[in-house]
C-alpha cells in the first residue's frame, strides 16, 4: 500500500513539474518584453504555488546593484525600475541577488543565474498559512530555471532592438544635419501620438507599434532629391510622385528587420486619406490602419502649426480648425474629434505648444 501511495505522489509530483514548465514556455512565448515577463511571473508564481506574495528582482550586469523589481500580492502588481524605489530591498535580498538561497516556512528565495547572477525570485506566505517544504522549492528552482533563459533571450532581443532603431533613427539625424527640419520631428510629436492613441484605447502592444512608427515612418525621405524637398513653390506631377514613393521606400528599409513588421501597414498608409483620396492606394476609412489614421493626423497639425517652405505657419487654433474642416474627408471623424478634445486639456495644449519650437 506504501509502494503505491508514493508512486502516486511521485506521479502527482512529476505531473505538477511538467505543469510549471509548460506554464513558464507560455507565458515566455506571449510576452516580449523583461517587464511584461517580470510581472506575469510573480502573478503565476503566486496562483501556482499558492504563495500570498512574489517579487522578481533584476540586477545590473556591470553596477551589480539591484535595478528592477516586479511584485504581486494576489491583489496589486507594482513595478519599480528606478533605484530610489530599490534602496531599502534589504540584506536577504541582495545576498539571494548573489548566489545564496533562503528555505524558510514562510519564504523561499532562490538566485536568478546564468553565466552571472541575473537577480532573485522570491515567494512568501502569510504565517496563517501552510508552511513551505522540500518540494515547493524543487518547484521554484524549476521556475527559475526556466526564466533565466527567457530573461537572457529577452535582454539580447531587446538590445538588438535598440541597436536596429538607433541605426535607422540616425537617418533622421541626417535629415537634421542637412538642414531639413521640416522633414522630422519635435520631440514631443510621439508623446502627442500616444496620448491620442491612448485615447482612441488603443492597446499597449499597438502603442509600441507607434512609437516604432513615429522613429521610422519617413526614413525613406532620404531617397528624395533635396532640390524637391526645399522646393518653395508647388510640386510638379512628376515632383509629386517622387515624393509619393517615400512611404515604399521606407517600408523597404526595414522590411527586413522581423520585430518592425506589424509596423510596415502604418509606415506605408499613413498618407492615405480618409475619403480615399490619398496614397499609395487609395485606401478608405477602416481599410487603413488605425496607426496610419492617427499619424496622419498629427502629422498634418504638426506641419501646419510649423510651416513648410511652400506655406506659412498656422496658430494651434487654426490648425485645429483645419483638421476640423476636413473632418470625414482627408481625417477619421473620431480622431479629430478626441485630438479637438484632448486640445481643450492644459497638458495636452502645452505638447501642442510645444510643436512649435
Amino acid at each position: 500500500m506504501d509502494m503505491i501511495s508514493n508512486s502516486v505522489s511521485s506521479a502527482k509530483r512529476y505531473s505538477l513539474v511538467l505543469s510549471a514548465v509548460h506554464m513558464v514556455y507560455r507565458l515566455v512565448n506571449s510576452t516580449y518584453t523583461v517587464k511584461e515577463l517580470t510581472l506575469r511571473l510573480t502573478r503565476l508564481l503566486c496562483q501556482f504555488i499558492r504563495a500570498s506574495s512574489a517579487s522578481v528582482y533584476l540586477v545590473h550586469p556591470l553596477k551589480k546593484n539591484v535595478i528592477i523589481c516586479a511584485s504581486f500580492d494576489n491583489q496589486i502588481n507594482i513595478w519599480h525600475d528606478r533605484p530610489r524605489d530599490l534602496k531599502d530591498v534589504g540584506e536577504e535580498v541582495l545576498a539571494v541577488t548573489r548566489g545564496a538561497s533562503v528555505l524558510r516556512h514562510d519564504c523561499i528565495g532562490l538566485p536568478l543565474v546564468a553565466d552571472d547572477y541575473l537577480g532573485a525570485i522570491f515567494v512568501r506566505r502569510e504565517g496563517s498559512e501552510e508552511p513551505f517544504n522540500n518540494f515547493d522549492h524543487e518547484m521554484i528552482s524549476v521556475f527559475s530555471e526556466q526564466v533565466v533563459t527567457a530573461l537572457k533571450n529577452l535582454q539580447l532581443h531587446q538590445e538588438h532592438e535598440k541597436i536596429i532603431l538607433g541605426s535607422i533613427a540616425s537617418i533622421g539625424n541626417l535629415l537634421k544635419k542637412q538642414a531639413l527640419e521640416g522633414l522630422t520631428h519635435a520631440p514631443v510629436y510621439m508623446e502627442i501620438v500616444k496620448i491620442l492613441a491612448q485615447d482612441l484605447k488603443v492597446s499597449s502592444e499597438g502603442i509600441k507599434h507607434l512609437e516604432y512608427a513615429c522613429l521610422l515612418h519617413d526614413v525613406g525621405i532620404i531617397d528624395v532629391p533635396y532640390a524637391i524637398l526645399s522646393k518653395r513653390g508647388g510640386l510638379s506631377s512628376n515632383e509629386f510622385k517622387v515624393v509619393r514613393q517615400h512611404t515604399a521606400q521606407s517600408v523597404a528599409l526595414i522590411s527586413s528587420v522581423e520585430f518592425l513588421k506589424p509596423i510596415l501597414p502604418i509606415i506605408l498608409y499613413h498618407h492615405e486619406k480618409y475619403d480615399g483620396s490619398g496614397y499609395p492606394s487609395g485606401l478608405k476609412k477602416e481599410q487603413i490602419p488605425l496607426g496610419a489614421r492617427i499619424i496622419a493626423c498629427v502629422d498634418a497639425f504638426e506641419a501646419m502649426v510649423q510651416g513648410r517652405p511652400y506655406r506659412s505657419s498656422l496658430s494651434i487654433d487654426k490648425a485645429l480648425a483645419e483638421l476640423i474642416k476636413y473632418r470625414g474627408s482627408q481625417f477619421d471623424p473620431k480622431i479629430v474629434d478626441a485630438f479637438a478634445r484632448l486640445a481643450s486639456q492644459k497638458k495636452f495644449r502645452k505638447l501642442l505648444s510645444s510643436l512649435k519650437t
